[in-house]
């Protein structure tokens, strides 16, 4: 299928494009990589009547890796953070871009249209959710804000972005170098069914804390406090400690039936990839 019709806008810098979607209204939608956005409107799933491209802004694609902290642009690519030498703090955002689709996608694809996007499954939200990541987004009239991501999604497809704001960046302001991205999907390069990510607080064989996030269980990606009480707690870092946050983050969600998946295969996936994360993320 095709695209219904659309007059198309090429943006020359951040603030014009904002400035031309307040101008526009509901009706225009911005256009980075393309591969969320152009399949939904083959499909009729979305119907802008302006498309304004961004991909040209050269300034919103940059990797900037440091020891404390990690910045991405909202146009650099999947692929160019899985190339990039991100250090042992930030090597789970590397290590992660493989479970997007497959190369040509990785290769196309944005940072920030994934987080715009806002799939339940997406990895990049996934990992912004876990890491305490903040999204910096620029609106017309020179506004500039910036989200944290736990506040950003709210549910299906649907962030706390206005109409006329578009994201520039990405920040991860800590090192996470005890942290794994795990899912499960029919085959590979699919969307995942479940996925599930754990940032361990690792010292000496010990855990002391951390965080446990899921995708593939609800409207959006979450935290699950329970899981993270668990690991709160403290105990040596085994499969005995891994398995009752597991099943405790299980036990937390009513993830939803469908064509693809029961409630209670996907509890049991969470179980087994809470387990398999925490084991990676030590394996660091």
């Amino acid at each position: 299928m095709k695209p219904p019709p659309f007059t198309y806008h090429r943006a020359r810098d951040v603030q014009g494009a904002a400035d031309l979607v307040a101008e526009l209204g509901e009706d225009a939608k911005f256009l980075a990589g393309g591969q969320s956005l152009i399949p939904m409107m083959n499909f009729r799933l979305a119907r802008p009547e302006h498309l304004i491209d961004i991909g040209r802004l050269r300034e919103l694609s940059f990797v900037d890796a440091r020891a404390d902290s990690l910045r991405v642009g909202s146009l650099s690519t999947h692929r160019a953070v899985e190339t990039a030498d991100l250090g042992a703090g930030f090597a789970v955002v590397r290590d992660t871009m493989r479970w997007i689709g497959h190369l040509p996608i990785r290769a196309r694809g944005t940072v920030g249209g994934s987080l715009a996007h806002a799939d339940a499954t997406a990895e990049w939200c996934l990992l912004a959710v876990l890491l305490d990541a903040d999204i910096v987004v620029a609106g017309s009239g020179g506004r500039r804000r910036t989200i944290a991501a736990r506040e950003a999604f709210l549910g299906f497809y649907t962030t706390v972005l206005e109409e006329d704001e578009l994201i520039v960046e990405v920040l991860f302001g800590r090192p996470a170098p005890h942290a794994a991205v795990t899912e499960f999907a029919e085959r590979k390069g699919d969307f995942a069914l479940v996925s599930a990510a754990v940032d361990l607080d690792l010292g000496a064989g010990t855990v002391s804390g951390g965080r446990v996030a899921l995708g593939g269980v609800g409207p959006a990606v979450t935290r699950v406090p329970e899981a993270e009480q668990v690991l709160q707690a403290g105990g040596r870092a085994g499969r005995e400690l891994f398995e009752e946050c597991a099943h405790a983050a299980a036990a937390a969600v009513e993830p939803p039936e469908d064509g693809d998946a029961g409630t209670e295969y996907r509890k049991a996936l969470v179980r087994n990839l809470v387990i398999h994360a925490c084991e990676e993320a030590v394996a660091r």
